[in-house]
C-alpha cells in the first residue's frame, strides 16, 4: 500500500556528460594561461639570476636587507656584507633584486 513502483529512467545522458566538462576544461586553461604560466615563468627568470650572482653585486634579500656579496659558498649560500665589517650568511633563493651587476674579470 506505502510502496510505489519504481520506474527505471531513460540512458540519454552520454551526449550531456561531454558537454559538462567542456565549461571545466575552459576554467583550466584559463588558471594555466593567466596564473601558472606566468608563475613558471617568473621562477625560471630568478633561478637564471640567482645562477648568475658574483662577487661585488649590491643584492636586495626578500627580508629587505641590502647588501653585497663578498663570497660564494659552496651550500647554495652566499656572504653578504651589510656594513663595513658586517657580514651575512643568506641562502640564495632569498636574493630578491639584483641592483648592480660587476663586470667579469677579464
Amino acid at each position: 500500500m506505502f510502496a510505489t513502483p519504481a520506474y527505471a529512467q531513460s540512458a540519454g545522458g552520454a551526449a550531456a556528460g561531454l558537454g559538462s566538462f567542456i565549461p571545466l576544461i575552459l576554467i583550466f586553461a584559463i588558471m594555466y594561461f593567466l596564473l601558472i604560466r606566468p608563475q613558471q615563468k617568473k621562477l625560471k627568470e630568478h633561478k637564471a639570476m640567482v645562477e648568475a650572482l658574483r662577487r661585488g653585486d649590491r643584492v636586495i634579500t626578500q627580508g629587505g636587507i641590502v647588501g653585497k656579496v663578498t663570497k660564494l659558498l659552496e651550500e647554495g649560500e652566499v656572504e653578504v656584507e651589510i656594513a663595513e665589517g658586517v657580514k651575512v650568511r643568506v641562502v640564495k633563493s632569498t636574493i630578491a633584486t639584483v641592483l648592480s651587476k660587476t663586470e667579469p674579470a677579464a
